[in-house]
């Protein structure tokens, strides 16, 4: 990928291992199943996990301790997101509802009724007053938390398959698909551009700058494409991706792309040169399902159907200061 592509990473020149989180920092221990997601809160002081005993969990990943759990879905939870400000957590489940939680309370604020199927991806919008859901039914839906009415205010319906992975970025949203589309909503000027990849998506993301599109196909395959073209400027392999919805993220200084694989490894690639600069063997002993990088510095958590998740850092804290800094 050329300097002119419109992304900006910050690659370093030399790689070592201490320069991404490789050193594994703790296990959050909880779930009676599988992990289906986990999310960094936005000051990266807490992670939420969705999973298959149909609960949300609030941690903080730097003790290990779990803070909450939210219980009323009636079946597994396939997703998670956190407001801006901490006080609200939205969850989408396998029941074909998703909750919006009072963080403190552990009470639901308001459930949102209206796909006819599994829900895949939640995430927040407009400043965490709107909430958008993507299903098994293959929409995606805008709900309005402000509204006292409990119907969508938006459906989009362009997809043919099972709508897999959702990001949201200003007023774009962007979406990947059982299809083998990603399609790229921009609801201000009411346009859309599809890219056909052919394999089904898995993941979808922005860059932290918004110019470049993260995608990742279950043909164990991940992509780096510009948002304005759809051109794909990098490619990234060696993970395995063939049966699983895994998650592929950014570092957060978009210099690393991350993705954990069906093995149990994780998968670090240089972003420009797609090169795979690092590789965890058997982080998990089973399908690492998500992840979620720090949004400030290098951190990484890493969900598994193993039912466990785990926070890597870039090394171990060798004084009680270095300790206490991990603990944002």
């Amino acid at each position: 990928m050329d300097s002119g592509s419109g992304c900006a990473p910050r690659p370093q020149g030399h790689v070592s291992k201490s320069e991404y989180p490789s050193y594994e920092a703790g296990t959050l221990v909880g779930h009676e199943g599988g992990v289906m997601a986990v999310r960094f809160s936005a000051s990266g002081a807490y992670a939420l996990t969705a999973g298959r005993d149909k609960t949300v969990k609030l941690w903080n990943p730097y003790t290990g301790l779990c803070i909450k759990t939210y219980k009323g879905h009636g079946r597994e939870v396939h997703d998670v997101a956190g407001s801006n400000d901490n006080s609200r957590l939205i969850s989408g489940s396998a029941d074909r509802s998703v909750y919006v939680w009072d963080v403190s309370t552990g009470t639901t604020v308001t459930r949102f009724r209206g796909h006819v199927s599994a829900i895949n991806a939640v995430k927040f919008a407009a400043e965490s007053t709107i909430v958008v859901s993507a299903s098994y039914d293959k929409t995606v839906k805008l709900w309005d938390m402000r509204s006292k009415s409990h119907e969508p205010i938006q459906t989009l319906d362009e997809a043919k398959d099972s709508v897999t992975a959702l990001d949201v970025g200003g007023p774009a949203i962007l979406t990947g698909s059982v299809d083998g589309h990603v399609r790229l909503y921009d609801l201000r000027m009411g346009r859309l551009r599809e890219d056909f990849l052919r394999d089904p998506v898995t993941s979808v993301s922005f860059s932290h700058d918004h110019n470049c599109l993260l995608v990742s196909t279950l043909n164990s395959t991940i992509r780096l494409l510009d948002r304005d073209t759809g051109e794909s400027l990098a490619e990234y392999t060696g993970h395995a991706n063939a049966e699983f919805r895994l998650d592929s993220v950014l570092s957060h200084n978009d210099a690393y792309v991350v993705s954990g694989s069906e093995d149990g490894d994780v998968c670090y690639w240089e972003l420009v040169e797609g090169r795979m600069v690092y590789r965890h063997t058997t982080a998990h002993p089973t399908t690492v399902t998500s992840a979620s990088y720090h949004p400030t510095k290098p951190g990484l958590l890493t969900a598994s159907i193993d039912g466990t998740v785990k926070l890597w850092q870039c090394e171990r804290p060798t004084t009680a200061a270095a300790a206490s800094d991990d603990a944002v």
